[in-house]
């Protein structure tokens, strides 16, 4: 069990938030759990950029990216050096401190 900090977030966690989460467990299902709505228009299956999150604290803990996250993470707005799709990275025992873009490309909820 390990403790993740969501910094806020306009629409998503305006206040940010704090919880425990499970090791194994994915960022994205940790924060759908707490309520979180981070968008995950692939169902999580590594196939868009919509779950993307910086995480700001604890990246060294997380699993290194397969080359799959990685090419998705190339389209991602905004990324940074310690972006993920939190669809793919799974928490371990360090604390983490995430955040979650102000904006993500969604093509089918922008009728693309």
């Amino acid at each position: 069990m390990t403790t993740i900090t969501v910094l806020p977030h306009e629409t998503l966690a305006p206040y940010g938030a704090k919880f425990d989460a499970s090791e194994g467990e994915t960022l994205c299902d940790a924060l759908l759990r707490q309520g979180i709505a981070i968008e995950h228009a692939c169902e999580k299956s590594c196939a868009c950029t919509t779950c993307h999150v910086i995480v700001r604290e604890g990246f060294n803990s997380l699993d290194e990216q397969a080359e799959k996250e990685e090419d998705m993470l190339d389209m991602a707005w905004d990324l940074t050096p310690l972006s993920r799709l939190s669809c793919q990275a799974r928490v371990r025992d360090t604390p983490l401190v995430i955040e979650i873009p102000k904006y993500t490309i969604n093509h089918a909820r922008e009728n693309h």
